[in-house]
């Protein structure tokens, strides 16, 4: 089977997870390992969830330029650690009695890598995903509950875009608590790897509503 052998599922199409219910008609499935050998070839990026294949959203300059903020960040915070940190071209492998999806996260942090060669990780403990308008349902909803089934992670980043807020899900003794941070002096703790994120390194660059520059011809 090449790239091209199966189309892609409706991005439209709900994309449930678990027991009963399923993201694609059976008819459309595809296999975990035709997902994988295919996903190689693809000119997109595309997500697995339950054996529906879907695009993964358009971003826009803001959302990318949250994401390279926090990777830069980690990866200065992280050098010459055990921990490290991975861009949006690795995916993350959610492996559940039921199904299993895979996801493109905007930046997570690995402290037990797989293989060299492997195309995705097992066991993210911190993951980073920046909110646009696109991605807002997903980020928000299935993958959040996605990644929380995930036993090594310990930390769910949520970047906001549109204003400057920062929704942080903590592993605690009752499930993932949450925090919120939007001033650009506050810092993120992040002790399970070590490490922390600034506000301010984070939303460098980010043009958030005013903070938009005048225009040269007003």
């Amino acid at each position: 089977m090449n790239a091209a052998a199966f189309s892609l599922t409706d991005p439209k199409a709900p994309r449930s997870f678990g027991p009963t219910m399923k993201s694609a008609s059976s008819s459309c499935l595809v296999s975990v390992t035709d997902y994988l050998r295919t996903e190689e070839l693809s000119r997109v990026k595309r997500e697995y969830v339950e054996g529906g294949v879907y695009p993964r959203d358009d971003t826009n300059t803001n959302h990318n330029t949250a994401a390279g903020n926090a990777l830069v960040g980690l990866h200065a915070a992280l050098k010459g650690k055990k921990c490290r940190p991975f861009n949006s071209d690795m995916k993350v492998r959610i492996a559940t009695p039921f199904a299993t999806r895979f996801y493109y996260p905007d930046v997570s942090v690995v402290c037990d890598s797989n293989p060299p060669d492997s195309s995705y990780q097992d066991r993210p403990v911190v993951i980073i995903e920046v909110i646009s308008e696109s991605t807002r349902r997903l980020d928000e909803g299935e993958k959040r509950d996605g990644y929380f089934q995930i036993p090594t992670l310990r930390v769910y980043l949520l970047v906001e875009t549109n204003i400057r807020r920062v929704r942080v899900f903590r592993r605690g003794d009752h499930g993932f608590e949450p925090e919120v941070y939007t001033d650009l002096d506050e810092v993120i703790p992040l002790p399970e790897i070590d490490a922390s994120l600034s506000l301010a390194d984070l939303y460098e660059n980010v043009v958030i509503g005013g903070d938009a520059p005048d225009s040269e011809d007003d």
